[in-house]
């Protein structure tokens, strides 16, 4: 599982056009949101939309969405707060954030779109999924936050520290990048909202076929916990990428989206 000098130029191009992706900017609930998107949509194929997690922003997600570009529309946003986005007074919290992806959605008219959120991205599109089921076609939890075992600033932040060592080192530039446009009182404070909400709750209202994946090594979803959540979803499946860390859909795009392709397979 790598990441190379190539990936990193391309989650940095933003706004610059690069590799079939562009940047735009849309007013949603009175706030300039910043989206990634493939420049020539595919008709017919549903739009997959990534929620990235708390401390970064698009710029991550860049792989899979090249990985998935060949075959469907796919749209990054970046959350209130975040990447290139502009900044709300105050940090949202989970359904805050939830809202406003749904403004989102309605800004772009986009019809039920598969919806994959990464960490805490997850409980994003957990709760977006539970609140508008209308919306989402189909929902993928990768490396859902947060696990009970370490539902704490402390813990949560302790597994990322785990992380960090069994992830490729080139991630690191993205990672200052994105926390430098947030600002660490407003990761901080993120963080504070992700260790309050219990996705539990969110996930057993999910009607939507749901996949839960992650890397075999990630520390921070580790197994127990994702066959918990697992079992809450009433229509959900699983799924584990060798050799990969947290940042599983960064390090293992062409796997995470295979695994995508698959969930939205008709059966």
């Amino acid at each position: 599982m790598g990441f190379s000098p190539a990936q990193l130029r391309l989650a940095l191009a933003a706004p610059r056009p690069a590799a079939g992706l562009t940047s735009e900017w849309r007013l949603v609930d009175g706030l300039r949101t910043h989206t990634r998107r493939t420049a020539d949509p595919r008709t017919g194929a549903p739009p997959v939309v990534l929620v990235h997690g708390l401390a970064v922003s698009h710029r991550y997600l860049t792989p899979l969405a090249l990985a998935l570009a060949s075959t469907h529309p796919v749209y990054v946003p970046d959350l209130p707060g975040f990447g290139l986005s502009a900044h709300p007074s105050g940090a949202y919290d989970v359904t805050r954030h939830a809202e406003h992806l749904a403004a989102w959605l309605t800004a772009y008219a986009l019809p039920p779109a598969c919806v994959l959120g990464h960490s805490f991205g997850a409980e994003v599109a957990a709760a977006l999924a539970a609140r508008h089921p209308g919306r989402v076609r189909a929902l993928v939890l990768a490396g859902p936050t947060s696990d009970p075992a370490a539902r704490t600033r402390r813990g949560l932040f302790g597994r990322w520290l785990v992380d960090t060592l069994r992830e490729a080192p080139l991630q690191t530039p993205l990672l200052l990048r994105d926390v430098w446009d947030a600002r660490p009182p407003r990761v901080y404070a993120t963080l504070s909202h992700s260790v309050r909400n219990a996705i539990e709750a969110d996930a057993a209202r999910v009607a939507a076929p749901t996949l839960v994946i992650a890397g075999s090594r990630d520390p921070v979803a580790p197994a127990a916990w994702r066959d918990q959540l697992t079992r809450l979803v009433p229509n959900a499946r699983t799924a584990v990428v060798p050799g990969a860390a947290h940042n599983v859909a960064t390090t293992a795009p062409a796997e995470v989206a295979a695994a995508v392709r698959a969930l939205l397979a008709p059966h």
